[in-house]
């Protein structure tokens, strides 16, 4: 594992570059810039290591870290949307981030998603430009060779569309549930087909998906990974919070550049200084956080907050995008049994092997017009072509969406056994449950994510801090286009009901859990959605890429270079402009290999 160093040295050292946040997109991007000999790069994570702790590597352990030591412990504003309900915002703090604590999904988005973004004037950002950079993050491990029949586990092959080398594994899972194999036949018996090249550019279609699994010790590969073998240039400091981006001018006149970061680790203060550049790391929720906290952003936002106004940059942690689940209850026969979940973790120790080795891996991605009637997805399509709050160029990328020949994944289904529903209380414990997940993809509710004005409840009439969290409000079925979104679940529920009553699936399931068989009308089904639906932890979009409009539509260029600051960047999920059909991981290493890459291009230092 990488080697750690205090806060006074790395306050003392002389760095190139420093980067805030040693998640997923942080990490990738120090890593590579340290394989510079010439340059010094810093790392400051507000997180512990979580090397070798069970409840991070254990595949079937996904989820039992959030809300624990290494999580955020964020939440949303009460959201009208959603009936007033304050939802958990479960963010990685840990080094690794959110990668450290996902459920280990690795797939890509649709060609189309990421050729939107360079359609926006975002060069370099489309598909083609992208797949070397997801490539370059990945170490796949063909599956033996009976996977393909016996569990659906078909992909193209690895020297054309997946890495080979790169520090993260992806793998198939080594052992499957037992409702697995009834995945496929029964979309299969309503028309969707199976889709064996699901990495390669079109998700729709039901799949198999991979995880971010060394199978050869059966444990999460995430993104601490890339440190594990350090280079003596790479210096990270663990359990340190950014307070602030130092900010200087030169001679008082002139831009802004970032010369640094002040920071607290254990309750002293400290400065670090970049003599080339900072680069953001934080995440959608703290790097737009730290960029108004150290005065870039709207000014009736700064200035409610008591912060000096810098740099305006009326974007800042607008345009939150976030993927939504509803979390449907079929009630199956008995599956599993937790009686011998010591045996299973006996054999996962001695083997590698088991239901320990297990995860989610039943997917499939649909367009709406396979969910929604004729007359019903033209309704839709009518409403999408009045998009008010959208910028023209969003505003036609998000309608051709409803095109009958557009064949993108705007809603992805997930099977898999439990109770995923936090709204659901069992009714005895006898009961045995599977859920069937039900994700929008192209969220048309837009977010923000501000820091708290200084006359909030806990701010005494003094400035907001790092230590505080910010105010994230989702606007979950909320705003101008929200009811879309709501309309697009309602479609997807539907969809899930005739799936679940279908064989071979309908076979292992006696019944509805929640919603409950007496949820029959569209009115009933939509209050359901509005009290059920919960967070996928994907936010995007609040430092987003400005393209062509620039500083109008975004907070960074195409290089990812914050407008109006020079020495300041932002690399990780909050560039994206538009959301992406497809879990966030795989996309966001390819951004912090893409924007490390430009670092260096940008330094004359690329190739050395």
């Amino acid at each position: 594992m990488a080697t750690l160093i205090d806060a006074k040295e790395f306050a003392e050292t002389e760095f190139d570059y420093i980067v805030v946040g040693g998640g997923t997109a942080g990490l990738a991007v120090a890593s590579r810039l340290a394989e510079i000999p010439t340059l010094t790069v810093g790392v400051l994570e507000a997180g512990k290591s979580g090397y070798g702790d069970d409840n991070i590597d254990i595949p079937a352990y996904s989820g039992r870290a959030l809300g624990g030591p290494y999580d955020w412990h964020f939440k949303t504003t009460p959201q009208p949307g959603l009936g007033g309900r304050t939802l958990p915002w479960n963010r990685g703090k840990i080094l690794g981030g959110s990668s450290a604590l996902n459920y280990m999904t690795w797939n890509r988005g649709s060609k189309e998603d990421y050729d939107a973004w360079e359609e926006l004037g975002n060069a370099g950002w489309g598909w083609d430009s992208l797949l070397p950079y997801f490539k370059k993050s990945e170490r796949f491990h063909p599956p033996p060779p009976e996977f393909k029949d016996n569990h659906q586990a078909s992909y193209n092959k690895p020297n054309s569309i997946l890495g080979e080398d790169g520090p993260i594994n992806v793998s198939y899972t080594r052992d499957f549930s037992p409702s697995h194999a009834l995945w496929h036949a029964a979309f299969n018996e309503v028309g969707v087909e199976s889709n064996p090249a699901h990495l390669n550019g079109s998700n729709v279609g039901v799949w198999t998906t991979i995880v971010a699994v060394n199978p050869e010790t059966a444990t999460r590969s995430y993104a601490a990974h890339y440190c594990l073998s350090p280079p003596k240039n790479l210096h990270i400091l663990t359990e340190a919070l950014v307070e602030e981006v130092i900010l200087k001018k030169d001679g008082g006149e002139g831009e802004w550049t970032a010369t640094g970061v002040r920071f607290s680790h254990y309750g002293r203060t400290y400065v670090a200084s970049a003599a080339r550049e900072v680069i953001l790391s934080a995440g959608s929720v703290q790097s737009p956080q730290l960029l108004e906290l150290s005065g870039v952003g709207r000014p009736d936002i700064l200035g409610a907050a008591g912060i000096l106004l810098k740099v305006e940059s009326p974007n800042v942690g607008e345009n939150l995008q976030e993927h939504i689940i509803d979390p449907k209850l079929p009630h199956p026969d008995d599956l599993f049994d937790e009686e011998i979940a010591a045996a299973a973790y006996e054999q996962y120790q001695r083997e590698k092997s088991g239901r320990l080795t297990v995860l989610p891996c039943s997917m499939c991605y649909l367009p709406v017009s396979k969910l929604a009637p004729k007359e019903e997805l033209a309704t839709l399509a009518s409403k999408s072509q009045q998009l008010e709050h959208f910028g023209p160029e969003q505003a036609s990328i998000l309608s051709r969406r409803f095109s009958n020949d557009k064949q993108l994944g705007q809603v992805e289904f997930v099977f898999d056994l439990g109770n995923w529903n936090p709204s659901f209380t069992p009714d005895s414990d006898g009961e045995r449950y599977c859920s069937l997940l039900l994700v929008l993809q192209y969220p048309f509710s837009r977010g923000s994510i501000h820091i708290a004005p200084d006359t909030g409840p806990n701010t005494d009439g003094r400035p907001p801090t790092a230590h505080q969290q910010p105010e994230i409000d989702p606007q979950y079925y909320a705003g101008p286009h929200g009811e879309l979104d709501l309309e697009i679940m309602l479609h997807g529920a539907k969809f899930a009901q005739k799936i679940c009553s279908t064989k071979p699936l309908k076979n292992i399931i006696p019944g509805p859990a929640s919603p409950s068989s007496d949820v029959v009308s569209d009115e009933d089904l939509r209050s359901w959605i509005v009290e059920n639906t919960i967070t996928d932890w994907h936010p995007t979009g609040t430092c987003a890429m400005g393209g062509r409009v620039r500083k109008a539509g975004g907070v960074v260029d195409e290089r990812l270079k914050v407008y109006g600051v020079n020495g300041l960047r932002v690399i990780d999920a909050s560039v994206m402009p538009l959301h992406i059909s497809a879990h966030l991981q795989a996309t966001v290493y390819a951004i912090g290999e893409k924007g490390a890459d430009m670092i260096l291009e940008d330094a004359g230092l690329r190739g050395q």
